[in-house]
């Protein structure tokens, strides 16, 4: 393993435990998320530190890009909105070669077969493949969910099982750097309308309960209410936080079953193209129980990518960059995690300021994509190095492969 790369910030007069940064090589953190993670290590019941990851950025109620174990609680708003949110790729039998000169009719199959942005499925469009998989995975348990909590059934859930939501979600075709240049179909989705319903709901009953006990002002960010282990909606909140987790599992594998579908589809490349046993399919905004430093405890990963020993992962560039598949070294300072892509540099309101139509197209020269001014929120300039966040955390991961995009939808 790689000589430890992080360095610890400098503490604040309240805090509790310490903070570990993997930020060697990329800029400085910005005031807002130093902020953030000094709020953070104030909490009573984290354990240990609190790991910072070199694509860490300011976020809803801590940083993107943190990794930080509680004992005792959960707190809604670091987990977030778009609970299990993460990654899935995929290696194909298509090589460099076997590509047409233009990408745009697969780019074109994509679009319709997978619905994009805030689109989901009808009742009479959705594949009978998602109804199946809903019926014998999730329905049950969402019954049971709403039972506890009527207002999640007014929801888009087994109608955005296979879609691709918003903002930096993602569908992607890429080269890796072997001899041949395999093709691999990498996709970046959660759990779309329902997992932002249940965040949402659950951070509003985690400041109210607060609320009513006078200790949510005391907090130092209103976003760090707490829902506190032994009462009911501690246990609803983890019942429902699996449940979108799972969600958001199964709808990545359902929208890869649909672009090779797609892809295959149009005849731009061999029928007879086959995907092998190399895929990935791994969280990054989601808690779960692990044990770390001596302790049982909820991990919560906002932004990081589990990295323990010999696990896969995916850490993406942005549009345009590189991405990686790498395997994890297993280092316990960062409780054995990783960042989850290249994080952002600035926000989207300032990159509209900032980047032209011109840049974004020169920026994604080569990739087929959209080229228009209602995705320059999500050009390449948006974000940190992905060079630079890779040498961060060169103790944290290994890099199996190297994949560069040639096909970018975008939500």
């Amino acid at each position: 393993m790689a000589t430890s790369l992080f360095q610890t910030i400098a503490r604040s007069a309240k805090a509790i435990v310490p903070i570990k940064a993997w930020t060697r090589f990329v800029p400085q953190i910005e005031t807002a998320a130093l902020d953030q993670l000094h709020n953070l290590s104030t909490m009573p019941f984290v354990h240990s530190h609190v790991a910072v990851m070199p694509d860490v950025h300011h976020g809803k109620g801590s940083t993107i890009g943190t990794v930080f174990p509680t004992t005792n609680a959960i707190i809604p708003a670091a987990v977030g909105v778009d609970i299990g949110c993460g990654m899935c790729a995929v290696r194909t039998s298509v090589t460099a070669n076997d590509l047409p000169q233009s990408l745009k009719k697969l780019r074109t199959a994509i679009e319709s077969k997978v619905p994009v942005g805030m689109a989901g499925f009808t009742t009479s469009s959705v594949p009978k493949a998602n109804v199946a998989a809903w019926d014998a995975t999730l329905k049950t348990d969402f019954e049971r969910l709403c039972s506890m909590h009527p207002s999640l059934e007014k929801t888009n859930n087994m109608l955005h099982l296979g879609t691709l939501g918003t903002g930096n979600h993602f569908i992607e075709m890429c080269l890796d750097n072997t001899p041949a240049q395999n093709v691999w179909i990498m996709l970046h989705s959660g759990s779309r309308g329902v997992g932002n319903k249940i965040g949402t709901h659950f951070i509003d009953i985690a400041k109210k309960d607060m609320r009513k006990t006078h200790m949510l002002q005391a907090l130092p960010d209103a976003d760090l209410a707490y829902l506190q282990e032994g009462t009911q909606h501690f246990e609803d909140y983890v019942f429902a936080v699996g449940w979108a987790q799972r969600f958001a599992f199964l709808n990545r594998q359902l929208m890869m079953s649909q672009v090779i579908g797609a892809i295959r589809d149009t005849g731009d490349l061999p029928r007879d193209f086959t995907t092998d046993s190399f895929a990935v399919n791994c969280h990054h905004n989601y808690v779960q129980k692990e044990h770390h430093f001596g302790q049982d405890v909820y991990l919560t990963r906002k932004g990081a990518v589990r990295a323990g020993l010999g696990d896969l992962g995916i850490i993406p560039g942005s549009m345009g960059e590189k991405s990686y598949i790498v395997r994890g070294l297993g280092n316990k300072d960062s409780f054995e995690s990783c960042s989850h892509g290249a994080g952002r540099l600035m926000s989207r309101t300032a990159a509209k300021k900032q980047f032209t139509l011109a840049d974004h197209i020169a920026r994604t020269k080569g990739v087929e994509c959209r080229k228009d001014e209602a995705v320059i929120d999500e050009t390449p300039g948006c974000y940190k190095d992905i060079d630079a966040v890779m040498k961060s955390q060169e103790d944290l991961v290994e890099v199996l492969y190297t994949l560069k995009q040639v096909l970018c939808v975008k939500g």
